[in-house]
Formats: structure tokens, sequence, C-alpha cells
């Protein structure tokens, strides 16, 4: 016969099992993934960040989006200027918004990055976001909307060329095999031998780059294959999140970083801070892409670090897997690099490998 104290046990026991459940979907909410792309979808493009120059460079982004299948729609405010911004804070976060509502609109593309995006977080409708996932692509400053994303909504994005930038071999097959195909690419292998010189690409808005710098060859900091969730981006505007509460959690994950025109003594800081701020110690795995004009060194002046020490410094006592080199950054031919998704690198190597797709 069971007593009442069974049954009130029962009831407590059961009551506790409830708040626990409740407890865990709170804590770890199921994230949808965004839907895989078709041919002829319609897709946003959005300034989040600086202007572009003009009527020719939106011209030229749609080009660039319907090579790839895909059928740009632009957003209302696009064409507007205010300072070195494309528009103003609430007017550029109500495209993005707009975007993600649509349910016509299959995924974003920015057009540039520059700066400006972290100016707007405070202003985009995260539950409507979270709740309508879909591919949003760029890099650079676009690092700011990747990272909230991964801290208010959890899904995947791509850091991969803005609308504006070129899209070479590289770019376009794995930004398909993510994309359209669901794929798991290995990714990352710089595609040039060692010693030959990459094609870069200009920052967003200035003019080519005439004189080719010499590939970051790939260096091996800490040996082995790491997994963990891919998370980075743009070094410096990565950085400039520290303590907004913009940023995710690092625990486990794999850094991604790249940067331009910063001067080692820069990247040292930088790197300083993400360690005291306990982000670097956090991490399973570290990948440096590339730093495209990231040379101050004054050969004649004593005590100068490279580019490589620095990295060796702060990264190679943290003793996770670690290189430099993969092809990702501010070059031409880049790599298409999922945010937020499982993947395994393999240092020595020099490799970066999708455990799961980015899309559904």
């Amino acid at each position: 016969m069971t007593t009442r104290r069974q049954i009130m046990a029962a009831m407590a026991g059961g009551i506790l099992a409830s708040q626990m459940a409740a407890f865990e979907t709170a804590a770890q909410p199921r994230i949808r993934k965004p839907a895989r792309l078709q041919a002829g979808d319609r897709v946003g493009i959005v300034a989040p960040a600086s202007p572009v120059d003009g009527e020719s460079d939106i011209a030229r982004a749609e080009e660039a989006i319907r090579a790839l299948g895909l059928d740009p729609i632009r957003g209302a405010n696009v064409n507007r200027q205010f300072g070195y911004l494309a528009g103003g804070d609430h007017a550029r976060a109500a495209d993005i918004n707009a975007m993600f509502a649509d349910n016509n609109i299959k995924a974003l593309f920015a057009l540039r990055g520059g700066w400006g995006a972290a100016r707007i977080l405070p202003y985009l409708d995260w539950d409507a976001i979270r709740a309508n996932p879909k591919l949003l692509v760029g890099y650079s400053d676009i690092t700011a909307l990747h990272m909230a994303i991964q801290t208010k909504c959890g899904f995947a994005t791509i850091h991969g060329p803005n609308a504006t930038s070129s899209w070479w071999e590289n770019s376009e097959n794995s930004f398909r095999s993510l994309a359209f195909d669901a794929g798991t690419p290995a990714l990352g292998r710089p595609p040039l031998p060692p010693g030959s010189l990459p094609d870069l690409q200009p920052p967003d808005g200035e003019p080519e780059i005439e004189k080719a710098e010499p590939a970051w060859p790939k260096l091996t900091i800490g040996v082995g294959k790491a997994r963990g969730t891919l998370l980075g981006g743009n070094l410096t505007v990565l950085n400039a999140l520290v303590g907004t509460g913009w940023l995710p959690d690092f625990k486990g994950a794999i850094l991604f970083l790249e940067d331009i025109d910063e001067a080692e003594y820069r990247i040292d800081r930088m790197l300083t801070q993400l360690g005291q701020a306990g982000i670097l110690r956090q991490l399973s795995g570290f990948v440096f892409g590339q730093c495209t004009r990231c040379s101050n060194r004054d050969p004649d002046v004593p005590g100068s670090f490279s580019l490589e020490a620095v990295l060796q410094q702060k990264i190679a006592p943290l003793g996770i897997p670690a290189f430099t080199g993969a092809n990702f950054g501010h070059v031409r031919n880049q790599y298409c690099i999922p945010v937020g998704v499982a993947a395994e690198i393999d240092a020595d190597a020099g490799t970066i490998t999708m455990l799961e797709p980015v899309v559904a």
C-alpha cells in the first residue's frame, strides 16, 4: 500500500524533475539552424557599418550575389550616409530587423565593413532574429554582428566576403558547400605554395592594393587536433566587445582571428586584453588567418618583435593546438568560415574541418 509520505515524495520528485527540465531548456535552448539556400532565393543586402561608394558599389554587390544564383533585395536605407556611417544607427538597424522579419528573405549579406556594426546592437530586435534564423554573411566589422548573434540567438553565421568584396574560387566554392549543400568541408589550408604572393583584397572602400605582400607562412604554435565551436573574426572588433555583454561564452571554443593595418604592438595589446579578460585560457584551439599590412617593425630598433613572435608569446603557453596562415581575412580568395558550429582543427596540417552542417 502506498503511504501518504511516498505520494508526497513522488510529487516532490516530479516537481523537481519538471523544474530541472525547465532550467535545462532555458539554459540550453534548442537552436534551429538557418535553412539551406536554393537557387533563386531572395537575400537581403544591408549596410550595418560604413557607407558604400555610391550606386556603383551597390550594383557591383548585386551582380556578385546574382552570380551566386541568388536574388538580391536592397534594404531601404543602404544608400544613406551619416558621417562615416551608412546612415543613422536606427536606420541601419531597421534594415536588419526588416530582413529577419521578412519570410521571403532567406539570408543577409553585408555590403561592407569599416565601422559601425557595434553601434546598432542595442537597436536590433533580438526576439525576431532568434525566431527567424538566417545566414548572415560578411567579415571585418561585421564580426560585431556575428558575435552578438551567437550571444543572443545561437544560430550559425558565415564569416566570408562582404557583398562588395571579390568572390573568387575559394570563397564561392566554400560558400556553396556551406550554405547550399549543407556540407562539412575542410578549410583553412593556404591555397598557394609557401613563399608565393597572394592576391590581396583591398580594405573596404579603399583603392586596389598595388603591391602584394608575402603570404603568412603556416606556423604551428601548438601541435595536435582540437574540437570546439568556431568563434571569432576580426581581432580589433572582437577585442572592442570585451566587457560589453555582446561576446558569447568561449569555454571550449576554437577562436579564429584576422586583422589588417595593425602593428605588432597593437596585436600584442589586444591579445593581452583577451588573455587578461580570461578568454584565451578557455579555448580548446586557436587559428590566426591573414594579417594584411600588419608589420610596423623597424629593423634598426633593438627589441622589436615580429608578429609571429607575439603570437608565440601569447598563445603557445596555453598549451592548445594552434596555427597561423589560414586563408581568411583581408585577402582575395579567402575561405568562408562558419561561426557558431562544431569543428576540428589540425594544427599540424593547418586545416579546419566542420563537424556539423551550418544549415538545415
